[in-house]
């Protein structure tokens, strides 16, 4: 493996996973402890409570998020969203995609590291249960390639099944957030022909679960996440990543035990002339014990104490990497800023008696020139687009319609002559309700006195996150009619308030 003073950065040609043959390099991490590693225990425990908590908050009736793409029903945050307000969500997708691209350009991939679900599930969960039933990092190793025995395959079956149940957790609480909580307890208690499509989507779900956080695991972040890939164009020399100290590990170098001191001894004998020989050793022949005991405890020179780093080449920093990476080697695609390297070096940089922070989250500007984060051009730039973004959601939000009204005339139908000299025509409308409360509808022709409009049927009546369709006849005499298409107005009322507008045209005789 190339190191950063080799100028040989052999390890950017592959991944650590794979060999030169091609075949799968299983990673075996030490299990990580520390106070970064408590912290995002911390996280951990907070993000997967809200994620499994969150499809049985119920707000207004409604479950805080529900994102049915089969059945075009969206809820956040307890509010209803419909296909009319896809341009919401389409701008909602493009701020956050914004919003990652300037976090990653200031903090990298913390995201990755302390809140991505894949980190999460396979770090503080299967992780944790792997370390529990088959030991630590040599332990595994050495239990893989033992035979079969009933102590092995007692450990292995339960590591498995364990898997395979949290993964069947996790598909149930995947398709709660897709078709709701309750469909998802009537799959469970009702017969599988039932609801067949659900029952397969649930095996579909376990299985897939199952086979990333048991086989795939670290190759999910390494070879299929997108953002992993996205970060190479986004990190700039300002950007806060976990980082080797560079200038202050290097070189690398064995710890060096301190010189121990030559006692003096009188030696009658000595034929350098000396009355306490201290030159002893150099008297006798090479090869001897005391030639060796002298080579042993010969006092470090100065050249030593200043060419040699921080770093003592302990490879901790490597052994409890996920990912299977040397952090020393620079930044990585690989790195998922998980901070296990951190608290190992720390650890070891403690017991040596030097500074920890040897690998830390730092920039690569801040190693080389010791400067501080600093508000960059760029960072300003994205900011501005940021905000930008977010006050047009905002403003769109607030200023959301109750009631989407969409209204059509009649395919293929002309206008109608009717007596009096007016002329009308037939329209189709959609109403849908955007609130969780049943709506009383009223629909009047608008900027049009002389004109009329007459509903086909009872009134209008749209149920709280439901629609309604109606047909309706507006009549304009002819005088009214300039063109071969007028616009006209309709609008939505409910308890006298006007709730939207919808404009359309009206077909009449050419003059």
């Amino acid at each position: 493996m190339a190191t950063i003073t080799d100028n040989k950065e052999t390890f950017r040609d592959h991944i650590s996973t794979v060999n030169e043959k091609g075949e799968r390099v299983w990673v075996y991490p030490k299990k990580p402890k520390g106070r970064l590693h408590q912290l995002r225990v911390v996280v951990a425990i907070v993000l997967l409570g809200l994620l499994f908590g969150a499809p049985f908050i119920k707000v207004n009736g409604l479950p805080l998020f529900l994102f049915n793409i089969f059945e075009r029903k969206f809820v956040i945050l307890g509010f209803p969203f419909f296909p009319q307000d896809f341009y919401l969500f389409g701008l909602a997708m493009l701020t956050f995609f914004v919003f990652v691209i300037l976090f990653t350009v200031v903090y990298g991939r913390v995201w990755c590291g302390w809140a991505c679900p894949q980190t999460i599930f396979m770090e503080m969960v299967f992780r944790k249960i792997e370390y529990f039933i088959e030991g630590d990092a040599n332990q595994q190793k050495v239990l893989d390639k033992a035979p079969w025995t009933a102590d092995k395959l007692l450990k292995k079956s339960a590591k498995h099944l364990i898997f395979l149940f949290i993964s069947l957790i996790i598909a149930h609480t995947l398709m709660a957030y897709l078709i709701g909580v309750d469909e998802v307890y009537a799959i469970i208690t009702q017969s599988p022909a039932q609801h067949l499509a659900g029952f397969i989507g649930l095996v579909g779900f376990t299985g897939i679960f199952y086979l990333v956080f048991a086989k795939l695991r670290e190759q999910a972040c390494t070879v299929i996440c997108p953002y992993g890939r996205l970060q190479g164009v986004l990190l700039t020399r300002e950007t806060i990543v976990v980082a080797y100290d560079f200038i202050r590990g290097e070189p690398r170098g064995r710890l060096k035990k301190p010189a121990k001191k030559v006692e003096k001894t009188e030696d009658p004998s000595c034929s350098g002339g000396c009355s306490g020989c201290v030159h002893q050793a150099s008297h006798e022949k090479p090869g001897t014990v005391a030639d060796a005991k002298a080579v042993e405890t010969r006092p470090l020179k100065l050249e030593d104490l200043l060419t040699q780093g921080d770093c003592i080449d302990c490879k901790l920093c490597v052994q409890v990497c996920p990912t299977g990476i040397d952090i020393r080697n620079g930044v990585q695609l690989e790195c998922v800023n998980c901070t296990a390297c951190i608290d190992a070096c720390d650890e070891v940089m403690t017991k040596i008696g030097k500074p920890t922070g040897l690998i830390r989250f730092d920039s690569h500007k801040g190693i080389t020139e010791k400067v501080k984060l600093t508000f960059s051009s760029r960072m300003a730039a994205y900011t501005a687009v940021l905000l930008l973004l977010l006050s047009l959601q905002g403003f769109l939000l607030l200023n959301r319609s109750q009631v989407e009204a969409t209204v059509l005339r009649v395919p293929g139908m002309l206008y109608q002559e009717q007596p009096g000299n007016r002329i009308s025509n037939l329209y189709n409308v959609q109403l849908v309700n955007k609130t969780t409360e049943p709506m009383h509808i009223t629909l009047q022709l608008e900027d049009q006195p002389e004109g009329t409009l007459k509903v086909v049927g009872d009134k209008i009546y749209i149920p709280e996150s439901g629609s309604a369709e109606v047909v309706l006849f507006v009549e304009l005499p002819r005088s009214s009619i300039r063109a071969v298409k007028t616009p006209i107005k309709i609008g939505v009322y409910a308890n006298g308030k006007r709730l939207e507008q919808s404009k359309t045209n009206f077909l009449g005789p050419a003059k």
